[in-house]
């Protein structure tokens, strides 16, 4: 594939985070960008801000006639996110019409071939693990082009390019799991950071899953290396990292100050002391620590690391803090899996104990409910309080028997509800709350802005009676 014939490009899904990224990597090449969505969002907002035309009805007649221009086709690149439904329109237009026609882990692949890069993977942890190592290497001047999953806060994108004429940058790419997109790519460093089971509509099983997970460890170059956490069982594992004793890396002497951990790293490239991290969340220190190492690694002097750990301010939806104040906290998480669930709600017991904590939690697709059903309900349970909304279907359909009701009917917990959008605000705007979670991948995430304005509207409130 020679990339460089290609002077337009059109994705099917550009609002998708990876797919905006790479619009985004293509528009700063000076190519033509156009796309479709199925909605608007504020992602797709900034993308048209930025000159890409997109629309949001599945009609070739909007597509851009340049596009469609026969006399085009060989300059015009099409890229669709797995999460195209194989019927859809535009894309079998393209296709039919014998277009070059590529899934968004194709391109990406072909992007990186030629490049360091560094690719991070895992069922959790990856969007983080990569938006620190990408700020560490821009902060210290080593640089790198980045395609996150994620918004970053430092940088306000999810896509980073190195300065001009700096050819020795490296990429740092997340390593998606979904749909087998990771085996696209060849990296010289691989990081590793969790394998529980997620997607068992594509994988079918855990065992399958892991299968794919060490065909991704092989695919490190024979030069490179491989960072994975410690307990994940790789023959062909460089360096193991781990919170825990037992690793190449290890976090030591962690602790809680002004709500943020504070940590040391002791590691086969030396030790850092008193490292602090931007954001909160026991979890996040284990993702900070495989970043360190992998900045240690590529020779990043230990005083560098730890300054740009503590200027790092996270990702967009990766325990956000939203909203403080002395009466109410509000915290905003991507987590959609059991084990994501857990580590956020623990995060936040402990940094603020003996305080109710109220978590509003929507289910992301029929298959991930009705395959963990039981590791939701053992998590929510966590909660002082869980507010339960509808599944989130994204690319599915609905299965039959399959609600937000059966994790209702497990969790453990007595207060518990299920409700609508408006409801939820209307129960936010009447009650009051001590901290308040906002958890899911789905559409949650209209309703964190006009959460934050309702906190912030009854704290101006009180200041004035």
């Amino acid at each position: 594939m020679d990339l460089n014939k290609y002077k337009m490009v059109y994705f099917i899904g550009i609002g998708g985070i990876g797919m905006s990224a790479l619009a985004r990597y293509f528009k700063s090449l000076g190519l033509e960008i156009s796309g479709y969505d199925r909605v608007s969002t504020s992602l797709t907002d900034e993308l048209e801000s930025e000159g890409m035309q997109i629309h949001f009805n599945d009609d070739v007649k909007q597509i851009p006639s340049k596009f469609i221009d026969s006399s085009n086709k060989e300059n015009v690149l099409i890229i669709y996110t797995p999460a195209i439904p194989s019927n859809h329109i535009e894309l079998n237009y393209f296709r039919d019409n014998e277009y070059d026609v590529y899934k968004r882990s194709a391109i990406l692949g072909e992007i990186t071939k030629e490049n360091y890069s560094i690719a991070v993977a895992g069922t959790h942890g990856k969007t983080t693990t990569s938006s620190i190592i990408a700020h560490i290497l821009k902060y210290s001047g080593k640089d790198c082009t980045a395609f996150l999953g994620g918004i970053s806060k430092n940088y306000n994108s999810n896509f980073l390019l190195a300065n001009i004429g700096n050819e020795e940058a490296p990429i740092v790419v997340e390593a998606d799991e979904y749909d087998k997109s990771f085996l696209t790519l060849y990296p010289d460093i691989a990081v590793i950071t969790s394998m529980d089971a997620d997607h068992l509509d594509i994988y079918g099983s855990k065992n399958q899953l892991e299968d794919n997970y060490r065909k991704f460890s092989l695919q490190v170059k024979p030069t490179g290396k491989l960072f994975a956490k410690a307990g994940l069982g790789f023959d062909n594992i460089s360096y193991t990292y781990s919170i825990k004793k037992g690793a190449d890396f290890k976090a030591n002497n962690i602790g809680i100050n002004e709500r943020q951990y504070i940590f040391d790293v002791e590691g086969v490239f030396g030790i850092i002391t008193g490292l602090s991290l931007g954001l909160p969340g026991i979890h996040n220190v284990e993702n900070a620590l495989a970043a360190t190492a992998v900045a240690q690694y590529l020779g990043i002097e230990n005083d560098v690391i730890k300054d740009a750990l503590k200027s790092y301010l996270g990702v967009k939806r990766r325990f956000e803090l939203r909203f403080s104040s002395e009466e109410t906290v509000y915290i905003d998480d991507y987590a959609h899996h059991p084990e994501e669930l857990r580590a956020c709600i623990q995060s936040v017991k402990e940094l603020y104990p003996n305080k109710k904590i109220t978590g509003i939690f929507q289910p992301h697709l029929f298959s991930r409910t009705r395959d963990f059903v039981d590791g939701f309900a053992k998590s929510l349970s966590m909660l002082d309080e869980l507010i339960l909304m509808d599944i989130y279907p994204a690319r599915e359909l609905p299965i039959e028997g399959i609600t937000s009701s059966i994790i209702f009917e497990k969790v453990t917990i007595p207060n518990k509800r299920i409700l609508t959008d408006k409801t939820i605000l209307n129960e936010i705007e009447n009650t009051k709350t001590d901290v308040l979670l906002t958890l899911g991948a789905g559409d949650i995430d209209k309703l964190v802005e006009p959460i934050e304005q309702i906190l912030k509207d009854k704290s101006k409130t009180k200041d004035l009676i």
